[in-house]
């Protein structure tokens, strides 16, 4: 702020200056210089405070406030100027002028300037204030509209775990009618080790493309032990993408849909392969299945929560830049292809 007013004191002295100089007076040129621009000094240290008083008092409400302090600003200032031009005497005047004249003829010459100036701080001020109060409404608003995005993922996240808890305790009990029950205690104990992972990333967002592929192997493990050689397993997932950031368990419910509508529905059972692979800066996630496919017009039917839930939260986390394809696949079965941005770990 003193920079501003310093700033403004030396254009005020240049021009002061050059037009006496242009209609031939003589003063002392270099005081006069000097002198005129130090002359705002007391309007660089009264800013600051004038800023604080329209904080305080609203210019509508309290003007009579404001307008004692301008006054007592351009006695002040006016005495500032007199006090200069008695002890330096700029002008080079014979005698030296006497203060209470000088302070006098300031005062009244200047007061119309004083009221200009000070209006012109509240005016910049306001509009300093209201700049900072709606930059500082955005940043709350910004705050506010991810809190609320985490919750609806968070929402979104935790209605996948009762779903395949469900779909797993129903493979359970299949194997107990079945009188298989030392693979029912196996997938129970398997079970148990998945919800262990599931809590243990619950208050993640975002997971490592290799975290998000081990919960699935062992979520595909538990199914094994219900189909055992009907199911195969084929992962495909480069070590330089192991690190690449994905949404948790965005995987698991494609998979589960698969094993679902896929494997189960052929009595010979079948393969599910996922493959991750990237183009630039896009990561595609694929899984498949050479189960029966969809049904013709299924394009117009629901796909049910798991894929539902996973289209709504890759919308959620990357917008456009996300893509879900769900597709007959020409040999047989099914595929979904989910395209996401490539986001790696920062190096340390």
């Amino acid at each position: 702020m003193a920079s501003i007013w310093l700033g403004f004191g030396i254009l005020a002295a240049s021009q002061a200056v050059f037009s006496m100089k242009s209609e031939g007076m003589h003063h002392a040129w270099i005081r006069l210089f000097l002198i005129t621009s130090v002359a705002w000094f007391p309007w660089a240290l009264v800013t600051p405070l004038i800023s604080r008083l329209a904080r305080l008092f609203p210019l509508a409400r309290a003007w009579p406030i404001h307008l004692v302090f301008c006054v007592t600003i351009g006695a002040a200032y006016s005495a500032w100027n007199a006090w200069l031009e008695v002890l330096f005497n700029p002008y080079a005047y014979a005698t030296l002028p006497r203060f209470a004249p000088a302070f006098t003829g300031h005062f009244f010459n200047e007061i119309v300037s004083a009221l200009v100036l000070y209006g012109a701080i509240l005016a910049v001020s306001s509009v300093i204030d209201s700049r900072d109060r709606l930059h500082a409404q955005q940043t709350e608003t910004a705050r506010l509209n991810e809190q609320l995005s985490l919750a609806q993922l968070d929402a979104l996240r935790r209605q996948i775990e009762p779903h395949f808890l469900f779909n797993t305790l129903n493979s359970i009990a299949a194997l107990v009618r079945e009188h298989r029950n030392s693979d029912a205690i196996d997938m129970v104990a398997g079970l148990s080790d998945l919800l262990r992972r599931s809590l243990d990333t619950a208050p993640l967002q975002q997971v490592s493309l290799h975290e998000e592929v081990a919960f699935v192997r062992k979520y595909l493990d538990i199914q094994k032990m219900r189909f055992a050689d009907r199911l195969q397993i084929q992962l495909e997932v480069p070590s330089e993408l192991n690190d690449a950031r994905v949404p948790s368990l965005i995987l698991q419910p494609v998979v589960e849909n698969a094993v679902k509508h896929g494997i189960a529905q052929r009595a010979q059972g079948g393969m599910i392969r996922i493959t991750a692979s990237r183009a630039a800066e896009t990561l595609t996630l694929r899984i498949t299945d050479d189960g029966p496919g969809l049904a013709p017009g299924w394009q117009g039917s629901t796909t049910g929560i798991g894929i539902a839930n996973v289209r709504t939260r890759l919308q959620s986390f990357y917008g456009d830049a996300s893509t879900l394809d769900l597709h007959n696949q020409p040999t047989g079965g099914v595929e979904v292809a989910m395209t996401l941005p490539l986001l790696m770990p920062e190096a340390a």
